[in-house]
């Protein structure tokens, strides 16, 4: 593999700076032989989507062929690092392609019957087994365990928590035992204070976000991905839900008070990161979208950015740019710091130690 030389300003700093890749890894001092690929503008720590669903399509689960092009489209925007947030199959295989994003799993779904997606998630028939399944989980991720905090009762006819508060704490202190963080999609502020309370290590959109949550998450130090790009499509969600009307007007009321709730989090200081939902509803691909999108409720351009780059991979583990860190790095001709528009752009990707664009 041929070394390789980068020459820009590092973000989130203003320095121009020497980089060079070999043997895979960064390296701050010259590397004889090294081809630069990059020659002046700026250089970005490689994306992260933090909520993606590599795997997961419109339909339900996809083929291990579908799931790569999934992968490449999300590289190719500038996503070099997945936090797949819970997936139907196996998509191991794409960890061992060295084309592909890097990829932290958190394994399945835990659910109830019909209390989410259908035949997306592990449904639990009781949820004392939900302890058990967690371990589960724990073992086939990386790090990571998903739960849905809260979907559509039928029955109630709206949102409701799927698990008490007591089998919450006992899971949450089941997943760390193991290794893992626990993260969950909720959507309603019913189902928010248990899971803080378990000490939960992450919320999933959570538009039901009171002040109260806010100021426990941060206290805390419970992180957030509001995954904004995908509560887009609660007007049409409740559209469609004309049998349940008491649930189609809950959709709206928190699909209306969405940017308030979310910028509200950020004044407080809750972590927040980058993450698309992609897999769903959502097309691959549109990391650039949410980082706006966060833009939009209250995160400077240079801190949104941060929460799809540097500030998200600290968070999953990731080392900062120094010398033997993975080589993931993308170049932009201008500052996406003065115009997130140039982050549709980028004029080197850097995957691994190889020029992938």
């Amino acid at each position: 593999m041929t070394p390789l030389h980068l020459r820009g300003v590092l973000l989130p700093g203003d320095d121009e700076v020497d980089l060079w890749v070999a043997g895979g890894v960064l390296r701050t001092t010259p590397v004889p032989g090294a081809q630069t690929v990059l020659r002046g503008g700026f250089i970005v720590p490689g994306l992260v989507d933090a909520h993606c669903h590599v795997g997961l399509g419109p339909g339900g689960a996809v083929g291990l062929d579908e799931a790569i092009d999934q992968a490449i489209t999300n590289r190719d925007t500038g996503t070099l690092l997945i936090r797949d947030c819970g997936v139907p199959i196996d998509n191991t295989p794409l960890q061992e392609r060295e084309d592909l994003p890097r990829i932290i799993r958190a394994g399945t779904h835990l659910a109830r019957p019909k209390r989410y997606l259908p035949s997306v998630g592990v449904e639990l028939e009781h949820e004392e087994q939900l302890p058990d399944a967690v371990a589960e989980q724990a073992k086939r991720g990386d790090g990571w365990v998903k739960l849905i905090g809260d979907w559509i009762d039928r029955g109630a006819g709206d949102l409701r928590p799927l698990w008490s508060d007591g089998v919450l704490a006992e899971a949450v202190r089941t997943a760390h035992e193991h290794g893992a963080r626990v993260t969950a999609h909720v959507f309603s502020a019913d189902a928010i204070p248990g899971l803080l309370a378990a000490g939960i290590d992450c919320l999933e959109h959570a538009t039901g976000i009171s002040d109260d949550s806010i100021a426990e998450m941060a206290r805390r130090g419970t992180a957030l991905v509001p995954t904004l790009i995908n509560i887009e499509h609660f007007p049409n969600i409740a559209a469609r839900a004309e049998k349940y009307p008491t649930y189609a007007a809950h959709m709206r009321s928190l699909y209306a008070g969405l940017d308030e709730r979310i910028g509200a989090a950020i004044d407080a200081g809750v972590a927040v990161y980058a993450g698309t939902d992609a897999g769903g509803l959502v097309a691959h691909g549109r990391i650039v979208d949410e980082i706006a999108a966060l833009h939009r409720v209250g995160l400077s351009r240079a801190a949104a950015i941060g929460s799809a780059s540097w500030l998200a991979r600290t968070w999953l583990g990731m080392p900062e740019v120094a010398d033997g860190a993975p080589s993931d790095l993308i170049g932009y001709d201008s500052d996406p710091r003065l115009d997130l528009e140039a982050m549709r752009s980028p004029s080197r990707i850097v995957l691994r130690g190889t020029v992938v664009h």
